[in-house]
């Protein structure tokens, strides 16, 4: 089930000062994590994807008991969040004995979902505008 994003007031209210004090945003320094996820286009993902997709958007069944669970980010590959920020869903794999390599993470922001075919060894944004 994905969880509805946080506001923070400490982020508004730092962005705010750094736009006052200093005439624009202060730009964080990029991780290796974030430069490691690509991305991908709503259209160009597997049709099980967008299956996964739509589950998620309408809160399930889901068909493994694995689905929603907190996705604990040990392979440091996604931006760095808070314990319990990522779900991780299966995405089925036809012909597959198991639940396959391929995987929705969802994070707390609207439209924050990563895309990965190789079991977490890489990620993709996905573009719900394309």
């Amino acid at each position: 089930m994905r969880i509805p994003p946080r506001f923070t007031l400490l982020g508004g209210a730092a962005a705010l000062a750094s736009t006052l004090l200093i005439g624009g945003p202060i730009a964080a320094p990029a991780s290796a994590a974030s430069a490691s996820v690509g991305e991908i286009c709503y259209s160009a993902l597997p049709s099980q994807a967008h299956d996964t997709l739509e589950l998620i958007e309408d809160g399930g069944p889901f068909p493994h008991s694995q689905d929603g669970t907190v996705f604990s980010n040990r392979e440091g590959v996604l931006p760095a969040q808070s314990s319990g920020y990522y779900h991780e869903y299966t995405v089925e794999t036809p012909g597959s004995p198991t639940r396959g390599a391929r995987r929705i993470v969802t994070g707390e922001s609207e439209d924050e979902d990563y895309y990965t075919a190789d079991h977490y060894s890489s990620f993709d944004l996905v573009d719900h505008g394309c």
